[in-house]
């Protein structure tokens, strides 16, 4: 892979974003083994630096590194000297200086990972673990990776056959549907799912869209029932960001209730979906809000999935920045 950084889906090329998806299904087969730890980035040290809080993302990021043999230091904004006032230069300068080889940032800012990646600070690879409402790039990949695999599957077998290397989503049909506004996931879905050749649209009140919606390559509707009647291979509901919500005044829907009977995954509407339909989730899960517990808990659900798919996708992606054989351009 060429790239220095990863910073968002739109730094990728067709044939990267399917390398990082062969690689994490490579890197997948190997946790099913009794040692699940590679040796591959042994004596390497990764720096976990985190503006905002994220349990499963770090913990995501760390167990990948730990399986590839890399060190691992946490860095919590809270706490540190960034909390006294030092500024994201003099802490990269830091982390330089210590010896680390990438930094994983997750920063409540947009632009942040880019900055810290090409401001000329650091001379280390940056792996965008979220930046404010813009990019989530690994979040894309574990969701790709997770279509990828039930995609065009026999909905009467529940066995997940190996996908073959070098599939891509095409003709694949996905609804997104809810926070648009404030979902970084949704942008990096979008983008990475048009990549790979499949149909998205977008589903939220107009209160919950962003200004320049139409210019993005998706369809969007604003009836989730219209949506969800052609058929969908997946379903995305996506986290009502009710914190981001209350610090700009709220006043995005009604009300809790009235969210959920519009644009909520609920009972009805999930019995309604065809068998072949997955249900899909990044969480955290507000049950009851944008999706309701029998769907969570179906056997259609892979929102656990997801999870294991994101320490393969996060194992790729660092394998293909910091190990030299994984750094080419073949």
């Amino acid at each position: 892979m060429s790239l220095n950084h990863l910073i968002t889906i739109r730094d990728l090329e067709y044939r990267e974003a399917v390398q990082i998806l062969d690689t994490a299904e490579a890197m997948a087969a190997t946790q099913s083994r009794r040692v699940k730890k590679l040796p591959t980035l042994h004596g390497r040290t990764v720096v976990n630096l985190f503006f905002e809080d994220s349990t499963r993302t770090r913990l995501s990021f760390e167990a990948a590194a730990k399986r590839l043999s890399a060190d691992v230091i946490n860095f919590s904004a809270k706490g540190s000297s960034l909390s006294k006032g030092e500024s994201l230069k003099d802490t990269a300068l830091t982390l330089q200086a210590m010896g680390a080889d990438a930094v994983i940032v997750r920063h409540s800012a947009s632009g942040a990972a880019h900055r810290l990646a090409h401001a000329g600070w650091m001379n280390l690879p940056v792996l965008n673990a979220g930046d404010g409402t813009h990019q989530h790039p690994t979040q894309a990949l574990l969701d790709a990776m997770t279509l990828r695999r039930h995609f065009n599957r026999d909905a009467s077998n529940p066995a997940v056959e190996p996908v073959a290397p070098g599939t891509d989503l095409k003709g694949a049909k996905v609804v997104i549907v809810g926070d648009i506004l404030h979902s970084r996931v949704a942008r990096s879905n979008v983008d990475l799912l048009h990549l790979l050749g499949a149909d998205v649209t977008l589903v939220a009140p107009p209160t919950l869209l962003p200004v320049g919606i139409e210019n993005w390559n998706c369809a969007v509707d604003y009836n989730l029932d219209r949506a969800l009647a052609q058929g969908p291979d997946a379903v995305m509901m996506l986290r009502v960001q009710r914190e981001r919500m209350s610090a700009a005044g709220g006043g995005f829907f009604p009300s809790p209730g009235e969210y959920h009977t519009q644009y909520g995954l609920d009972r009805q509407r999930f019995n309604r979906l065809p068998d072949h339909t997955i249900i899909m989730h990044p969480g955290p899960m507000n049950r009851g809000l944008e999706i309701c517990a029998e769907a969570a808990d179906s056997p259609r659900s892979v929102i656990v999935e997801q999870v294991a798919n994101g320490v393969s996708v996060r194992m790729a992606a660092l394998y293909l920045l910091l190990a030299p054989e994984g750094s080419t351009n073949d």
